[in-house]
């Protein structure tokens, strides 16, 4: 019964996961090969600290053909939680038109240290956002990054 249940949700992780919005081809000429980089984290430099909160450090993070926000939040190199993927969002916004959609190639900033109250925000963002579409900047997440 169990592993029935286990099996269910595996499917619904699954096709959520091709739903959020997987990373597309980049384009490409038919004569040049695939090329699939391993996911790539780069110290990039920290930010003086302030008085009363810990330093902000940032690593970056190179889109894979497959990838999407809510995998990239989720490993354990990144934030090890998927309901954290409106943190990359918002440090990318200047590069990310559409959270749904991102491309092979990209390289997104990744701040190592967010505040718990940044945190907060992007989990409830991302438990509350509503309904989405590919290629459009939805009302509620033009919100979120207006905060």
């Amino acid at each position: 019964m169990k592993l029935n249940k286990m099996l269910k949700l595996t499917g619904l992780v699954g096709a959520f996961t091709l739903a959020v919005g997987c990373a597309g081809p980049a384009e490409q000429k038919a004569d040049e090969p695939v090329a699939k980089a391993a996911p790539t984290e780069v110290e990039v430099g920290a930010a003086p600290a302030v008085e009363s909160q810990p330093a902000t450090s940032m690593s970056s993070y190179e889109v894979n053909a497959g990838d999407h926000l809510w995998g990239i939040s989720g490993k354990s190199s990144v934030y090890g939680n998927p309901y954290k993927w409106p943190l990359i969002y918002k440090a990318n916004s200047d590069k990310i038109q559409d959270a749904d959609l991102i491309h092979p190639g990209q390289i997104l900033d990744i701040e190592t240290n967010p505040s718990d109250a940044d945190s907060s925000a992007a989990i409830s963002h991302a438990k509350s956002r509503g309904s989405w579409s590919i290629g459009v900047t939805e009302a509620s997440d033009k919100a979120y990054l207006a905060q």
